[in-house]
């Protein structure tokens, strides 16, 4: 079970970014509810947004040979969406080891911020012979967090 909060503070940590988003109709099963293979594509929509937000282009670190690639990913799916929902995905990113950064992420649906999945997406910078190679966009990003106040906790 991811913990993104701490029992003795506020459950739900602070999220820098946040991007609204609706679910749609081809989007749900025969259930009726999000497919759960779904809600990656909303988080991975979510971090692409936050690094445009942030001046960090994928094609240009491409065109420089970096590549950013996902190496773990996990998932807590605690409520469905159903079409027509309007939600929230919320982020924040921090340095995991001096090679990997991870984005702590929570879907929460609107109005009432239910809380429908949290997430743990660990990623880092390959260059293109496929050796470890952090950008100094992304580095910008993990130093800035993690000189503030607003820190994943140690059991994630």
């Amino acid at each position: 079970m991811l913990l993104l909060g701490s029992a003795l503070t506020d459950p739900r940590p602070v999220f820098p970014y946040s991007l609204e988003m609706s679910v749609r109709d081809y989007e749900c099963d025969l259930q009726g509810i999000v497919n759960n293979s779904v809600y990656q594509n909303y988080l991975e929509h979510a971090r692409h947004e936050f690094l445009r937000s942030e001046g960090i282009d994928f094609a240009e670190l491409t065109a420089r040979g970096v590549l950013l690639v996902v190496i773990r990913a996990e998932l807590d799916y605690r409520h469905p969406l159903r079409s027509g929902d309007r939600f929230r995905v919320r982020l924040r990113v921090a340095r995991v080891t001096r090679l990997r950064f991870a984005f702590w992420q929570e879907i929460a649906r609107l109005p009432d911020d239910r809380l429908i999945v949290e997430a743990k997406i660990v990623a880092t910078g390959l260059s293109v012979d496929g050796r470890p190679a952090i950008p100094p966009e992304i580095e910008r990003l993990v130093t800035a967090d993690s000189s503030s106040s607003v820190r994943p906790p140690a059991s994630v």
